[in-house]
């Protein structure tokens, strides 16, 4: 991925941000001050296997780094990368749900719930890609969207409760 920040701003490299950011959302990191202190509590262990040559990037860091990312990009890169890493059995089950997230709706804001709608590997224990959509109803319209950036080749899929 290009790393979309000017020479003088690369403080911290584009490689250790995102994994850092990765491991820690991982772990439930919902904020960019949780991804701070992740980093820091896991510093020694992060330092075996990436440069940190000015340490962990501070919360601020985190933020304008993701800003500046194109999200498209990363997401297809994402769902790439767990593609490589997460190799499913002829057969696998993969579940697609879609789910309300909890603590996303703002009402004072004027934010409605994200909805979002998930491939989940049963067995792997984790989710391929996830799309967003505008509402519980538009589960249907968001599914081809899903199944268009994983491939489910050889598995046995379910859908969940899909809202005509």
């Amino acid at each position: 991925m290009d790393d979309p920040r000017r020479e003088h701003q690369k403080f911290h490299s584009l490689f250790d941000i995102l994994v850092i950011s990765i491991c820690a959302v991982i772990c439930r990191a919902e904020h960019w001050t949780e991804m701070e202190e992740f980093g820091e509590a896991k510093q020694e262990w992060f330092a075996d296997f990436l440069e940190l040559e000015n340490g962990i990037p501070s919360h601020d860091t985190f933020r304008r780094v993701f800003i500046l990312l194109d999200n498209i990009e990363l997401k297809r890169l994402f769902v790439e990368w767990i593609g490589a890493v997460v190799s499913l059995s002829k057969g696998a089950l993969v579940n697609i749900d879609g789910k309300n997230l909890c603590g996303s709706k703002e009402p004072s804001k004027g934010k409605k719930a994200l909805n979002v709608v998930s491939a989940w590997a049963s067995e792997a224990s984790v989710v391929l890609g996830q799309v967003k959509c505008q509402e519980k109803s538009n589960e249907i319209t968001a599914i081809p969207e899903l199944l268009k950036i994983i491939d489910l080749e050889g598995c046995i899929v379910t859908i969940d409760a899909i809202v005509a």
